[in-house]
């Protein structure tokens, strides 16, 4: 499990992998995600499901890269009476082994867009894109220990937040194996690979945070890592994040990230120098495949409208002599047409 600040300890229990009583902030938000990358087939997907019970609706998405380029993707906000599980728009997370076994399951459609980066303006890529039927269902197999967890003072008790200005009161990850199918359009596609999954909740606003840069990723059963860069908000930036290797976590104290960017200002490719707890070095090379721009907007009680720029991408990274696969995941809050990060030389 990750290290907790000084003065503070991580509390991370079995009972956590189900859902929690969301108390009273309207905008409680309980997530989990999933991702998953074949290396062989060089396809993959990520799946997340976030109730938001004090509003009464879920945020679902379901998105596949498949091997030829092809984006597929899906988005609903399907209606909720509470928080009693994880089942919203067709897509359910079943636990069956708290931090060894889950199983994901999708019914649903699926937009298939052969230009993903149409997605930047929903009504063009639905108008313009075929939706066919879709199945999915994946059983993720625990590999590593459990990194995170919810962030307590040091005699136990919560820690206070603003509901306002907060992302989550409680994150953990875990690197694993995924088995399973996805059939789409008739097509079927088997998947054998490995990915990571993640779990918050807590008061979410998407735009609590001015922009990060998270990029979990897998290179076989026995080495993976995640590094997330975050704005300080600040003007600086905080690093974060551990890497897989030999059964442990070894967490991540230093990262360099360097991004190229396209016109559009996606990224395409990056370059990560990593320092770990334990004094080791590693550096990360990082190819997108296929990109997919998302968005979340927001209108404030005062009339102000936020957006926020989520770039979803399959990216192909090298490291130690090892290719794997893995998500570059760029949010950025946009500001008069520009995302923040870019702004702030992220």
């Amino acid at each position: 499990m990750a290290a907790a600040a000084e003065g503070f300890q991580v509390r991370l229990l079995p009972e956590d992998e189900f859902t929690h009583d969301p108390g009273t902030a309207e905008n409680y938000n309980e997530s989990m995600y999933f991702n998953v990358f074949d290396a062989g087939k060089r396809a993959g997907a990520w799946f997340r499901i976030g109730n938001r019970p004090n509003q009464n609706y879920a945020e679902m998405s379901m998105c596949v890269y498949f091997p030829d380029g092809r984006v597929g993707f899906m988005f609903a906000r399907p209606a909720i009476t509470g928080n009693a599980e994880m089942n919203a728009g067709g897509l359910k997370v079943e636990v069956v082994t708290p931090f060894k076994e889950l199983r994901v399951t999708y019914t649903g459609e699926l937009l298939v867009l052969k230009e993903p980066l149409q997605m930047a303006d929903p009504k063009i890529a639905f108008r313009n894109n075929p939706r066919v039927p879709c199945r999915m269902e994946m059983t993720y197999t625990g590999l590593s220990p459990m990194y995170g967890g919810e962030m307590l003072k040091a005699d136990g008790s919560s820690i206070e937040i603003d509901p306002e200005k907060s992302f989550a009161k409680a994150h953990y990850e875990q690197h694993c194996a995924a088995k399973g199918f996805i059939e789409c359009g008739g097509e079927r596609l088997d998947i054998d690979g490995h990915g990571l999954r993640d779990k918050s909740w807590g008061p979410r606003h998407w735009q609590a945070i001015e922009w990060y840069r998270w990029c979990p990723m897998n290179f076989g059963p026995d080495f993976g890592m995640m590094f997330n860069v975050m704005s300080d908000g600040k003007g600086g930036a905080r690093p974060s994040g551990m890497v897989y290797r030999d059964g442990v976590y070894d967490d991540i104290t230093a990262c360099d990230l360097t991004s190229n960017w396209d016109k559009n200002e996606y990224q395409t490719d990056l370059v990560a120098r990593i320092r770990t707890k334990a004094g080791k070095t590693y550096e990360v090379t990082g190819r997108v495949v296929a990109l997919i721009p998302l968005r979340n907007r927001r209108t404030t009680p005062d009339g102000q409208e936020l957006t926020t720029r989520i770039t979803e991408a399959m990216t192909e990274y090298r490291c130690d002599g090892k290719v794997g696969y893995g998500m570059s995941e760029y949010l950025d809050q946009i500001i008069d047409g520009r995302p923040m990060g870019r702004m702030a030389g992220h």
